[in-house]
């Protein structure tokens, strides 16, 4: 029997919102193939106003497998944008084997997500990280065969870690390399999310810190973070970054506003202009960008970002405050000599 909130301070019960059954595979690809719930688990599910018809779709699949559950809404519990984690809910995770967060970022919310994925990596908690999940995305990237990208991703993962350089091309100018520290883990996320790696749904990627990475980044997909709802798709007006041993160093656009901003979230604090992520994406049952950085950066090609470094998985020893990723489009990429995309194919069976 599902356990839902009944204190003062819970949320608004889920299961009584009316949802599109359309959301149904996405929502039952979530709960039962990313992160295998079992009927003994209890899981935390924290959404907000947006993505309620989402969340509701989800404590469905969550009712069906029969475990308990607590489900929250943010503005029910907190004033947004949050400045941190509310503590009922940091509470409930804290008794929890398995979380979802559906939620629709907002400017400098960044602290509280931390807050939480803090929580994840200390109690190991599966936990899916649906950060500006939408329709289109439940309908596209969530329905995507979870076990095949999880194939190709082992074989990719497998190519980079015996790498000691990873070369980036585009057509469009993107010319990147990244030479990989051997200190420094490379991580699966290919949407079957483990105790050992929270993961955001849909899922499918490669990444590592890198050692260092040299280059020119033509960034004609999308940028992240709330960013990312401000300014879409940037296939018709890119933004152009150099990058020298690992630091930003330039960026440009015809779009001043877009390159006024991201150059400001990326000198927030005295790493935020580092890269601390180099990534892959491996969803090859997504055939474009869309303008939606949850779902744009499993989209097959490179993508890096400035900030956190999530070194509890890769074991950087350092941080930023701040984590903003950018994506291109139709990559060319070698691991060392070994050509393994052309044009944005794998040439890699998964």
């Amino acid at each position: 029997m599902s356990l839902i909130n009944t204190d003062q301070q819970s949320s608004r019960q889920l299961n009584q919102i009316p949802f599109d059954p359309q959301l149904t595979p996405g929502a039952r690809n979530a709960v039962r193939v990313c992160l295998r719930v079992q009927p003994a688990e209890k899981v935390t599910v924290i959404t907000d106003e947006v993505s309620l018809e989402i969340a509701a779709a989800l404590v469905h699949e969550l009712e069906s497998v029969g475990c308990p559950y607590h489900s929250w809404v943010l503005e029910d519990v907190a004033t947004r944008p949050l400045t941190d984690l509310p503590q009922v809910i940091a509470d409930d995770l804290d008794t929890s084997q398995v979380s979802i967060f559906a939620v629709q970022a907002q400017t400098n919310e960044l602290k509280s997500r931390m807050q939480m994925t803090d929580i994840v990596n200390r109690r190991k908690i599966r936990h899916a990280h649906m950060v500006n999940i939408n329709r289109q995305i439940m309908l596209e990237g969530m329905r995507a065969d979870f076990l095949k990208v999880d194939r190709l991703s082992q074989k990719v993962v497998e190519r980079v870690r015996a790498a000691k350089q990873i070369r980036a091309k585009t057509a469009a100018g993107t010319n990147l390399v990244a030479d990989v520290n051997p200190n420094y883990k490379w991580v699966k996320t290919s949407g079957i999310i483990s105790t050992e790696k929270w993961g955001n749904l849909p899922g499918g990627e490669v990444f590592t810190t890198p050692g260092e990475v040299n280059g020119t980044f033509v960034i004609d997909g999308v940028v992240g973070d709330y960013l990312c709802a401000k300014f879409g798709d940037l296939k018709l007006t890119p933004l152009t970054i150099e990058v020298k041993k690992n630091r930003l160093i330039e960026a440009h656009s015809a779009n001043k506003e877009l390159k006024d901003d991201f150059w400001a979230y990326t000198h927030t604090d005295e790493n935020s202009d580092r890269v601390g992520e180099f990534a892959i994406g491996t969803n090859i049952e997504l055939k474009d960008v869309i303008g939606q950085i949850l779902q744009d950066e499993k989209y097959p090609g490179v993508h890096i970002a400035f900030g956190n470094p999530y070194g509890a998985h890769t074991g950087a020893d350092w941080y930023s405050a701040t984590h903003i990723d950018v994506v291109g489009r139709k990559f060319d990429i070698w691991a060392d000599d070994e050509q393994i995309m052309r044009a944005g194919q794998f040439l890699i069976e998964a």
